[in-house]
């Protein structure tokens, strides 16, 4: 359902198809007859699309259907030690298994691009992510800020102390699979397998670039908690310490905190997590944001400088 004014840049030819633009599908505000044959046209239109969704019934799907995003954010210094590794062993346990998943955030691998550059399946692949960095180089320089901006305060009180530092860390979410593409921004993938998706490394811009891409469900996290949240897609909570588990027990879903004191192992907590994936997926279980119902505004991209 497309809801226009009449007067936007954005029309509704670029973002459907010509045999999908139709009443049933689009409502112009501006040939309607006044206010309330706005709403009324509005209220009729949704109210089809919802009689159509409410016949939607659970099936059973192979592995390969899932498009699993992987972001963190409020990272601290175990980030990189226990929950992101754990949700990268996931992450390779996912791919194997034939589905995709895709991690992001330009400026958090920018520092460590070499690193994932080799895991490039081919020259195209590696050349799309050289062009994806030199573009936000770019932005950021026409924005007069540096990527040195990240880590945050927030990430540096949790012991992180620069942006190579946080670069490490952030790449270990993605485990060790062969990355198959490389996305810009909402870009719709083409492949199945693990995919860099080139965004932002804002949460809040980071998690709707990866829904726009066809993520169905979201790792995220954290070392120092941040109630972030997608209303259009699960999204499972990881610690990386435990006393962040404790302090937010009912906000986190998986904790990987016991990989830093030594009482388990990433194999452990990474099989975990990926078990919690398959249930929360498959409807068995609610995640704690969805719970809550944690949902962020969608901002899939922001003018101003984004670090």
């Amino acid at each position: 359902m497309v809801v226009g004014l009449g007067c936007e840049k954005l029309t509704v030819d670029k973002l459907l198809k010509e045999d999908e633009i139709n009443e049933e599908n689009v409502v112009i505000l501006q040939n309607e007859k006044g206010f309330e044959a706005m709403v009324d046209k509005l209220m009729e239109v949704a109210e089809k699309k919802l009689k159509i969704l409410n016949k939607r019934k659970r099936e059973e799907l192979p592995l390969s259907e899932l498009c699993i995003g992987m972001q963190c954010g409020g990272s601290d210094a175990f980030s990189g030690v226990s929950a992101n590794p754990a949700a990268g062993y996931a992450a390779d346990m996912l791919v194997q298994g034939g589905a995709t998943v895709m991690f992001s955030e330009v400026t958090e691998v920018r520092d460590g691009v070499h690193y994932i550059a080799r895991r490039c399946v081919d020259q195209a692949t590696c050349d799309k992510l050289a062009k994806e960095m030199k573009w936000y180089d770019h932005y950021l320089e026409e924005g007069e800020v540096d990527r040195s901006a990240n880590p945050t305060p927030g990430n540096k009180k949790g012991g992180l102390c620069n942006i190579v530092e946080k670069a490490m860390g952030s790449i270990a979410k993605s485990g060790t699979s062969p990355i198959v593409e490389v996305l810009s921004p909402a870009e719709l993938p083409a492949k199945k397998g693990l995919i860099f998706a080139a965004t932002p490394a804002s949460d809040i811009v980071c998690g709707p670039c990866q829904l726009a891409s066809g993520i169905t469900l979201q790792v995220f996290m954290t070392g120092r908690g941040t109630p972030y949240g997608l209303a259009a897609a699960p999204v499972i909570k990881v610690c990386s310490r435990n006393e962040l588990k404790e302090q937010w027990g009912d906000l986190i879903d998986v904790n990987a905190g016991p990989v830093a004191t030594g009482e388990s192992d990433i194999e452990t907590v990474g099989t975990d997590l990926f078990n919690k994936i398959l249930r929360v997926a498959s409807g068995e279980e609610k995640s704690a944001a969805e719970k809550y119902e944690l949902h962020n505004d969608l901002c899939i991209f922001n003018p101003a400088p984004i670090t």
